[in-house]
């Protein structure tokens, strides 16, 4: 995603348009005020907690573009915000998780999704099947909604690789190991 919207960027700094970058500050993966790709591409960008207070700023009124990374981590005020600048006539980039680990929409991007103009999915590749990638699989334990991670963490898998491996991991915690554990712990009388 986070790519993707650096090349968009990059695209339109060249003919001169002025960019104003915000990105949640709860992306702790980069300290400084920067978007960071997995490949270490950088772009400068201002990291905030709340949209609301910073749309009295002078680089808002001096934008020709924003650009929102990691919507998913603000709250819905993003989708008024994001409506006020683009009746403004400020063209509105926006860019985050469509689902959250579980499969479930993600935060406020339902709703960004439903008012935008345009909508672009971008996926990456599955690690198990080479296909497109529609899930994040956690691969931590962790049950908390929000968890920032690289590589470690998350993988990107299919549709199919993601409930395989979702399949996987609940016969884990059943404590089985194989097909006919399962029979016998079925068989078993009460």
């Amino acid at each position: 995603k986070t790519s993707e919207l650096i090349r968009r960027l990059k695209r339109l700094k060249v003919i001169g348009k002025n960019i104003l970058v915000i990105n949640s500050a709860k992306d702790t993966r980069s300290p400084d005020q920067v978007l960071k790709t997995h490949d270490n591409v950088k772009f400068n960008c201002l990291k905030v907690f709340d949209l609301f207070n910073v749309l009295n700023m002078r680089e808002f009124d001096e934008a020709d573009i924003v650009a929102i990374d990691e919507a998913q981590f603000f709250d819905d005020e993003i989708v008024r915000v994001c409506n006020d600048l683009a009746n403004k006539g400020i063209r509105v980039i926006v860019a985050g998780l469509d689902m959250d680990f579980k499969g479930n929409p993600f935060g406020p991007m339902p709703y960004l999704m439903a008012t935008a103009e345009y909508v672009t999915k971008v996926h990456a590749i599955c690690t198990k099947t080479g296909n497109l990638a529609q899930y994040s699989y956690r691969k931590a334990k962790s049950d908390d909604l929000v968890l920032l991670g690289e590589v470690d963490e998350y993988e990107p898998l299919s549709r199919a690789a993601y409930y395989k491996s979702m399949l996987r991991d609940k016969v884990r915690q059943m404590n089985v190991n194989d097909a006919q554990e399962i029979n016998s712990k079925q068989q078993k009388p009460d």
